[in-house]
């Protein structure tokens, strides 16, 4: 047996603002999309690097609120790259924590992103 890394839904209620938020502020492609017909609600998936996540206007498939926890590398690069973009409803911060950095970002519909860089242990590579 095998089990794959999970991929998050994430209710979304424009896309517009979904597109402003994940595309064009934090980088993200999108893979594909799709929807029943003309007035019906859309699903998408979207990438970056690794990371994957589902899009849904979709009512029944998740609550806005949700938060998602990311482990990533050199989460200082990623805090640079975002403080250049001019989206002005967001201006992120990296907090240090006793475990490590973190980075959270909230999309227009009220759920967060939790970046998360675990600090090295003594002995590893890098220190």
């Amino acid at each position: 047996m095998h089990l794959s890394a999970a991929i998050p839904i994430i209710r979304i209620f424009s896309e517009e603002k979904a597109r402003e938020f994940y595309v064009d502020f934090l980088g993200f492609s999108i893979e594909w999309q799709h929807r029943y017909g003309e007035s019906f609600p859309r699903y998408a998936q979207i990438r970056r690097s690794d990371l994957t996540i589902h899009l849904s206007e979709h009512h029944g498939d998740a609550s806005p609120g949700t938060t998602i926890f990311v482990p990533v590398t050199d989460i200082d690069a990623l805090h640079a790259e975002l403080r250049d973009i001019n989206y002005p409803y967001g201006k992120p911060g990296v907090q240090l924590l006793e475990w490590g950095k973190a980075l959270q970002v909230s999309d227009p519909f009220g759920n967060r992103i939790r970046f998360c860089e675990l600090a090295k242990k003594e002995g590893e590579a890098g220190e």
